[in-house]
């Protein structure tokens, strides 16, 4: 009896179970191609709306800083990755040469007004001597007159007619010589179109460059940021006339140039928001825009670009910078040169 019932009881369980399996198996079958097909229509609805490279960095502005005279460092005022202002001291250049040299041009520029003031005074005094000879023109205008008119009615001899004439002749040419003075005398003394006079303007322009060469012996930040390569700059070195000796990395307003292949471009255009991944920032994406596509390749630019003519070209497919910026100012520093990944949405 208890055999039977066992066994009634095993098939009562198969009996219960089969249903369970019978929708397990449909589901089963069906439903894995339509998650195969559901993703599938996914990639091809999302594939081709962006296009991304690793080939990235952050620019920011380097300036090089070059000296506008040359001449021996006395001190210098910064070290290494310090953040500076624009106008800041950044170090100094002996002055005392060219405090001598500006003493020098004052005493040009004095020696010159002295000069011009004594040729004022000679064309006052040729001016006077013209008036001078003007009488004596007169004068012997009247005797030779006088002797003309007296040698018509024989009261005079020829002697002394021709001694009148040659008097007056020798007047004339007396008051032509001094004329000719006081207008070589003014032409000395004449202003330019600024009304003073171009010795004096010369004069006055050296003593400006002497002022302005010891102005700039104080070499100041021309913007904000960070010095760089402080290593090159020591007391007693000679700084040499616009040749860079240090470097300010502006973090004002850093960009990113990505490069992407040039089968990538077909669809990048400027405006096109884009996220920017820092490798030394993990974890963040920065928004960004496209501000514009490179003219030419980077080989376009090397220094010894590829000459395709030459009959062992290879074709390489080619990269071309892309430039992006920020939409908005970085919360944190960030250095020029750091690597990043771009991605722009070629398709919103």
């Amino acid at each position: 009896m208890n055999f039977v019932r066992k066994i009634e009881g095993d098939s009562l369980v198969s009996d219960a179970a089969e249903p369970r399996r019978g929708w397990i198996r449909p589901v089963l079958i069906y439903s894995v191609p339509l998650l195969i097909a559901v993703a599938g229509l996914f990639v091809w609805l999302t594939s081709g709306r962006t296009v991304s490279t690793d080939n990235a960095q952050i620019i920011a502005h380097v300036v090089n800083v070059a000296p506008e005279i040359s001449g021996r460092i006395i001190s210098v005022e910064v070290t290494e990755n310090q953040r500076v202002k624009k106008g800041d001291v950044l170090y100094r250049i002996d002055p005392e040469p060219f405090r001598i040299a500006l003493m020098q041009a004052q005493a040009a520029l004095g020696t010159a007004r002295l000069q011009i003031s004594q040729m004022k005074s000679g064309y006052s005094s040729k001016v006077a001597d013209i008036d001078a000879k003007v009488s004596d023109v007169q004068l012997a205008q009247e005797n030779f007159d006088r002797q003309n008119e007296l040698l018509a009615r024989g009261f005079t001899t020829r002697a002394r007619y021709d001694e009148a004439r040659a008097a007056l002749a020798a007047a004339q040419s007396q008051h032509q010589v001094a004329a000719a003075d006081a207008r070589e005398a003014h032409a000395m003394i004449d202003t330019s179109i600024t009304g003073s006079h171009p010795q004096i303007e010369a004069a006055e322009a050296a003593v400006d460059k002497a002022e302005l060469d010891l102005k700039r012996t104080v070499v100041r930040a021309p913007i904000d940021g960070v010095i760089s390569q402080t290593d090159r700059l020591a007391p007693g070195t000679m700084a040499m006339q616009m040749l860079g000796n240090i470097s300010v990395v502006g973090g004002g307003n850093p960009w990113v140039e990505a490069n992407f292949k040039e089968t990538q471009l077909a669809k990048i255009r400027p405006g096109q928001r884009a996220e920017v991944k820092i490798d030394a920032i993990p974890g963040r994406a920065f928004k960004a825009h496209v501000t514009g596509i490179g003219a030419g390749t980077g080989s376009e630019f090397s220094v010894l670009p590829a000459q395709n003519a030459t009959g062992n070209w290879v074709k390489v497919t080619q990269r071309v910078p892309v430039r992006l910026q920020f939409d908005e100012p970085l919360d944190r520093s960030v250095v020029s040169g750091w690597s990043a990944h771009v991605t722009v949405h070629v398709k919103d």
